[in-house]
């Protein structure tokens, strides 16, 4: 029988982990238990973080809101319930955006709102 030489799968495993752990802090970074290690807690936290701004980002987006809202002695709550009683369909997002970076047209939006 002939030989058969192994390992190449398993180096270029190790290489790739290594790889990935480029950056990491002392031994992390150059051997491979810790590597590994760090290279599955690093993907877990990245899978669980994706989800979580999307939460922290809605957060800060109700927050900006509610902050140029008490300019006009509004609260969030109220603000968002006369948009929902009046079919108004525009999403957190793009309402702290207009509150943020054109502050006159928000307050004309608001304005139209009360008044309706």
């Amino acid at each position: 029988m002939t030989r058969v030489k192994r390992g190449v799968a398993a180096n270029k495993r190790r290489k790739n982990v290594l790889e990935m752990a480029k950056g990491y802090r002392w031994g992390r970074s150059r051997q491979y238990a810790a590597a590994k290690q760090a290279v599955m807690k690093a993907g877990a936290y990245a899978y669980r973080d994706r989800r979580n701004k999307k939460r922290t980002f809605r957060s800060l987006w109700i927050i900006r809101l509610g902050n140029a809202l008490r300019a006009f002695d509004t609260s969030y709550s109220a603000f968002i319930g006369i948009l929902k009683a009046k079919s108004i369909d525009l999403d957190r997002k793009a309402l702290s955006d207009l509150a943020v970076r054109d502050a006159g047209a928000f307050k004309a939006l608001f304005e139209k709102i009360k008044n309706t």
